[in-house]
């Protein structure tokens, strides 16, 4: 009865006598069901008390819903609710909406919604989070915010935070080889809001965007919502391969240091052809560097970034993979002439990133904690990498992982053909039980040519990571 104050207090209007007033706050809550039926309410001493009015005014709103069926008062028992709330009417049904024929485009081209997939499966893609050093990082945000509230609380350059911009900078020079100012970097919330920007503000519709074949479901519905006209270029153990007939093409999106989703790193004389073909055709290179930072059996090799000569590359980075998902900050590294359309485009988009986040980040790669970490997690990912393949040789033979060099996860190869209804089965059987494999077949813009699933395995505990593995193995026999 707690909330009678409040509902009686909604009905208070200039002129209406309290009883009425309060006969309506008591109608009201019977017929919505905030009274239910037989339930017992306050003795009029004490609701008027509670209501700062006179026991009288109680007395009259009581006997009032008495008499027309709304309560029963009983003699030396008290008074209770008599009537039960009518049935709530049926939800009205959704109105058909009608996007406009961009908004559809965008929409189309988005896919379907997946629901997140347990880090405790195949499906996580992600770093371990356990990994990560929580209680520095919050030591930090809490030093930023005390040192710099009052800053990181007003509205931001669009472009980013100057400190981080400049420790990536720096961190991009000494690792992987990109040639730039500081004022050529600019901080997002994702790496794919970057190639979003990018595919809208340099493709127009019906123009030509070469994608790896298989490749980064991502990249492809970017340019799908842009309008371009897709052409898929096949992989080779040397990463995408220009080499055959092509249509000129206006962007070419690649991931060289770790191709999404087999796993190869790009050759030097793959890279340096993929550069002359952009300067002959005027083209556009995204170079998605989505976790070039774990490479675990050879020295990383240069960025396409920092071998263009001529200011044809997008370098695109992101912290989720290396930090925590949930981070939200990447960037992008520009040519010079880029940055200002970009940061202006990105403003009218959402303003900019999280101020207090990009000075936590930038105070952890300054002050060294970003290499510690970056050293202590390939070692626990390369740890992982090789449990993997010694379980999958040891309970999945007839699967096979070509490349295995870098990254989160691995693809995994079926060297037996299966029909795709069977494979279809057995990923559904294998989903149900938890393992979260996701098919190549989503990366294709054509029919597929390989059989097989991406199996993240930095996230996964040794003791998980051996089960899962096993339970396929079971599940392939």
């Amino acid at each position: 009865m707690s909330a009678l104050p409040t509902l009686f207090a909604r009905h208070e209007e200039q002129g209406l006598p309290l009883h009425e007033q309060l006969v309506r706050t008591l109608r009201d809550a019977i017929l919505h069901g905030h009274l239910p039926c037989h339930s017992r309410l306050p003795a009029s001493r004490v609701l008027a008390a509670d209501l700062a009015v006179s026991r009288s005014t109680v007395e009259l709103a009581y006997g009032r819903l008495e008499a027309e069926g709304y309560l029963q008062r009983r003699v030396g028992a008290g008074t209770y609710v008599a009537l039960a709330a009518p049935p709530s009417p049926p939800a009205p049904a959704a109105r058909a909406v009608t996007l406009s024929q961009r908004g559809q485009q965008l929409l189309d081209a988005a896919g379907q919604h997946e629901e997140p997939l347990t880090l405790a499966s195949f499906g996580s893609g992600q770093a371990d989070p356990l990994a990560f050093p929580h209680e520095l990082w919050g030591r930090l945000l809490q030093q930023q915010w005390r040192r710099h509230g009052e800053a990181l609380r007003r509205y931001g350059d669009p472009a980013g935070l100057p400190s981080l911009r400049q420790a990536i900078a720096a961190y991009l020079a000494q690792s992987r080889g990109v040639v730039c100012h500081p004022e050529q970097v600019v901080i997002l919330n994702s790496s794919q809001q970057g190639i979003l920007l990018t595919a809208q503000l340099l493709i127009d519709p019906g123009q030509t965007v070469w994608l790896e074949e298989p490749g980064y479901p991502g990249a492809r519905h970017a340019m799908q919502a842009a309008g371009a006209r897709l052409h898929p270029v096949a992989v080779d153990d040397e990463g995408l391969n220009p080499a055959g007939t092509h249509p000129a093409p206006r962007l070419i999106y690649t991931t060289p240091s770790h191709q999404y989703p087999l796993g190869m790193t790009m050759s030097l004389p793959r890279r340096l052809a993929l550069l002359e073909l952009a300067q002959q055709h005027d083209a556009w290179i995204i170079e998605d560097d989505y976790d070039g930072e774990y490479q675990y059996d050879a020295h990383p090799m240069p960025s396409l970034q920092g071998l263009d000569r001529h200011g044809r590359v997008i370098y695109v980075g992101t912290f989720s993979k290396v930090l925590y998902g949930s981070l939200r900050l990447a960037y992008l590294v520009l040519p010079a002439a880029l940055v200002a359309p970009f940061a202006r485009t990105r403003s009218a988009w959402d303003g900019h990133s999280n101020q207090l986040l990009q000075a936590v980040t930038a105070e952890f790669m300054n002050g060294g904690h970003f290499a510690s970490h970056l050293r202590h997690t390939r070692l626990l990912y390369r740890s992982r990498r090789d449990l993997l393949l010694d379980a999958l040789a040891q309970h999945c033979p007839s699967l096979a992982i070509p490349h295995s060099g870098g990254g989160l996860q691995c693809a995994a190869l079926l060297t037996e053909p299966r029909h795709e209804t069977h494979f279809t089965a057995l990923t559904d059987s294998a989903n149900q039980a938890g393992l979260g494999l996701r098919p190549l077949q989503h990366c294709y813009l054509q029919t597929a040519q390989q059989s097989g699933w991406l199996l993240g395995f930095a996230g996964l505990e040794n003791t998980r990571l051996r089960q899962l593995c096993r339970q396929l193995g079971e599940l392939l026999q």
